[in-house]
């Protein structure tokens, strides 16, 4: 089982990157060690900055340092980042384009059983609704490891969003991988599944379930929230009798939310939405959380079904 999880991938990428790059900083929100940045700190000091507490504070001095010439990654645990800063994620880095990759760290339910306040289930819906801002949601730590290299080379706005907790490998150091460009794991007609961060392992072994119970199943990883890969996603969609979307969000404005909405527009298909309820949740891990409400392969796997029999 994989024990790396997706933010020590981002600090190990930036080490790497700075060694070269004296323009890289990064931006804290007493979050070094959640985020796993202290290395970064410990190696870079010069090129680190700690706000404390202070999330409007990390966004904006972010973005200052961006107007200045540097490549900022401001991370922060995302509950935080995606409502206390929501205001200087608008002005000072979607609408003013600065060069700022925001890094939502312990994404949805990763703090479990610290309930609600710490849960960050409106995320994608707030940083999507943003214009100029892009949305991602890497899987596991190979696509992490691409995507923050893709960011290293460009200059333009991003909210990235990482669990806690390792995830299963989807990929391979082989991985093919295009910005914004969505991930096909399957191809079938029955159904498709259309998942992003980490529910993406679990709606591919619940694919598996499925085409073992004999039904033609389609897969498609959509770590690009927005921009959304429609070209993909429609292509899919046009040979599928059912289009099941999985995510670790609300169940509004999230994936599932923007996935009918292109669908809807250009290839009518019943769209069916597995996502956290609309509710305070159970406390627990993040996996007894996805247990309870579906979530797991089992659980995705059962709706589907449900949701095909019913036509």
């Amino acid at each position: 089982m994989n024990k790396i999880t997706n933010r020590q991938v981002i600090c190990d990428t930036l080490l790497k990157a700075a060694k070269q790059d004296r323009d890289i900083v990064v931006v804290c929100s007493d979050s070094r060690g959640s985020a796993s940045l202290s290395a970064f700190a410990d190696k870079f000091p010069g090129q680190f900055v700690e706000m404390g507490i202070a999330e409007q504070n990390l966004v904006t001095v972010s973005a200052g340092l961006a107007s200045c010439g540097k490549k900022v990654f401001a991370a922060s645990p995302a509950c935080f980042l995606s409502t206390r800063s929501y205001e200087q994620a608008k002005v000072d880095v979607a609408y003013s384009k600065t060069n700022v990759t925001l890094i939502g760290i312990s994404g949805g339910v990763s703090y479990g059983a610290l309930g609600m306040t710490h849960h960050s289930c409106q995320d994608i819906a707030a940083f999507a609704a943003l214009p100029d801002m892009r949305v991602y949601l890497p899987s596991d730590r190979f696509q992490t490891e691409k995507l923050m290299e893709a960011l290293l080379q460009d200059e333009l706005p991003a909210y990235v969003r990482v669990s806690r907790s390792a995830t299963e490998d989807v990929y391979d150091e082989e991985m093919n991988f295009t910005l914004n460009k969505a991930n096909v794991l399957m191809e079938g007609e029955d159904i498709l599944l259309v998942a992003c961060g980490e529910m993406v392992p679990n709606a591919y072994e619940a694919g598996k379930l499925l085409q073992e119970k004999g039904y033609s199943v389609g897969m498609l990883d959509m770590y690009c929230v927005k921009p959304m890969d429609e070209e993909t996603l429609l292509a899919a969609a046009e040979k599928a009798g059912l289009v099941v979307t999985v995510e670790e969000h609300s169940p509004f404005g999230g994936l599932g939310s923007i996935t009918a909405q292109v669908i809807s527009a250009h290839c009518p298909r019943r769209v069916v939405n597995l996502a956290l309820p609309d509710g305070h949740m159970i406390g627990g891990t993040n996996r007894e959380i996805f247990a309870h409400y579906g979530l797991d392969a089992e659980g995705i796997a059962r709706a589907a079904l449900k949701a095909l029999e019913e036509g």
